[in-house]
């Protein structure tokens, strides 16, 4: 039996004070544009990264400076081409979130294609679990609703500070997926991968140094990546396989790439490297979808401390 670590947010009447006004005027904009046809939604997106460029300097600086980190062997003119795709895409990201939260579901079918699904039936069809190791593209929370519709899915979640953000967060990440589990419950996590369900996972951001080893990513030799995709990937009965949400011309589509065996016979240091090797080259397809905003490099060795973000900060 599944475990439900997380017990879904619920209404309430304290939604309707004057606190939670602010956000429901973001909640009702957002819902209005959701529903206008999908290409204005897409120049409205593009119009925001604009905007956001202007509103968010040291964020925006901070994606430049990874893309120009992680791909020291691009010439200028290919770093800065791919930074000023990737501030558009992050414009639309906020409007991919009100429409993977409150789209229809024939809405979203109708602009998502799915790449790739047979590895995971494969999985499946031998009792297993599906560990999916999803990259953090800006079109994330879309691209894991959409997930849901091909094979219902269970993640971490990691509740949000304001409750009623909480509650739309929760119940719009679920409409077409399982349940989440508390984002420290690993052993529901792991309960869950062994009861046969696909559960994605993020291993491509900075955790931190407590529970991180240091292997190449990109152009930067040293960088925090988590063990806990290893772990998760030993003690349960499951297979580890990359998922990634890019765009299209028509919308959107999820990628399944075969599943990953070299977890078994390498150590920790080779096999991380390999992982991040493989989610590099998947980034590589289309870079400007990725999260570059994100202090990838934050998190530094002690033999190596300086900040990659010092000019930055």
């Amino acid at each position: 039996m599944a475990v439900k670590s997380v017990s879904a947010p619920r209404f309430t009447l304290r939604f309707l004070l004057p606190n939670y006004w602010h956000v429901w005027l973001g909640v009702l904009i957002l819902y209005i544009i959701s529903w206008l046809p999908f290409s204005l939604i897409r120049i409205l997106g593009k119009g925001f990264g604009r905007l956001l460029g202007r509103i968010a300097p040291k964020r925006v600086a901070v994606a430049k400076r990874n893309i120009a980190l992680t791909f020291p062997h691009w010439s200028t003119r290919k770093q800065q081409d791919v930074f000023q795709a990737n501030i558009d895409r992050t414009g639309m990201a906020l409007f991919e979130t009100a429409m993977g939260w409150w789209w229809p579901a024939w809405r979203v079918q109708k602009h998502v294609e799915y790449e790739g699904f047979e590895h995971v039936e494969k999985i499946l069809a031998s009792g297993k679990g599906v560990f999916g190791l999803a990259l953090h593209n800006v079109n994330l929370e879309f691209g894991c609703r959409s997930v849901g519709y091909i094979h219902p899915s269970i993640g971490f979640y990691r509740k949000h500070n304001n409750p009623l953000v909480d509650y739309l967060q929760y119940h719009g990440r679920n409409r077409a997926n399982k349940y989440m589990v508390d984002k420290r419950n690993a052993k529901a996590f792991i309960q869950a991968l062994n009861n046969g369900e696909f559960c994605l996972y993020l291993p491509d951001q900075d955790y931190g140094a407590a529970q991180s080893i240091f292997v190449p990513f990109g152009g930067v030799s040293h960088t925090a990546t988590t063990t806990a995709t290893l772990m998760f990937a030993e003690r349960a009965n499951c297979e580890p396989l990359l998922v990634s949400s890019m765009y299209t011309r028509r919308g959107y589509k999820i990628k399944f790439l075969p599943a990953i065996e070299y977890f078994a016979d390498k150590d920790k240091h080779e096999a991380l490297t390999l992982l991040n090797k493989d989610i590099l080259s998947l980034v590589e397809l289309q870079p400007d979808s990725y999260l570059w905003m994100h202090k990838r490099f934050k998190t530094r060795p002690p033999e190596a401390p300086e900040s990659l973000y010092e000019q930055l900060e």
